[in-house]
């Protein structure tokens, strides 16, 4: 669990390096939350939304079914969490993925390039998806990757390091 919760430890801290257990753990956080709010969502009405809203896509008369739906309060529950996860966890994601590419020796600017590269492939169509998606998979081997052993330009292995105490 503290590894989960490390990155909020080193909110904004953008110097430095982070193993990849530390990012691997927050990452797995990040689903577990989303798991939850997204079927508090699903639970407070959120599938029926769906369902009447692809029923009018296809052009049936449930185009008045779909105006008079409101959500209940389980999906405003977690329509909340997910917003406020969101922004709770927005800076300490960013600043912990810097981290992990400075444990690989790399500058935490290929965030930013890698960001700009997938909005732009975004905009071509179908080939675009298929070059984003290789992207996305070769982001997640690049943090899947071991750091460089020993010290960096970025500081000390972590993996020197007893355990997450040694942030505090």
């Amino acid at each position: 669990m503290k590894w989960m919760l490390l990155p909020f430890r080193r909110y904004a801290e953008f110097s430095g390096r982070s193993r990849r257990m530390e990012f691997w753990m927050f990452q797995l956080l990040g689903l577990i939350v989303g798991v939850v709010f997204y079927t508090l969502i699903l639970a407070g009405g959120g599938m029926e939304w769906i369902t009447l809203a692809a029923a009018t896509a296809e052009g049936s008369a449930v185009q008045s079914q779909l105006e008079e739906f409101s959500f209940g309060p389980l999906a405003w529950v977690g329509i909340i969490g997910i917003v406020v996860w969101g922004l709770a966890a927005f800076i300490p994601t960013l600043a912990l993925t810097v981290r992990r590419l400075h444990d690989r020796n790399m500058s935490g600017w290929y965030l930013p390039g890698f960001i700009v590269a997938v909005i732009c492939l975004s905009l071509i169509p179908i080939l675009g998806a298929i070059l984003v998606l290789a992207l996305e998979i070769g982001w997640i081997v690049l943090m899947a990757l071991p750091g460089t052993p020993g010290t960096n330009k970025y500081g000390p292995d972590p993996l020197g390091q007893a355990d997450a105490e040694a942030f505090a």
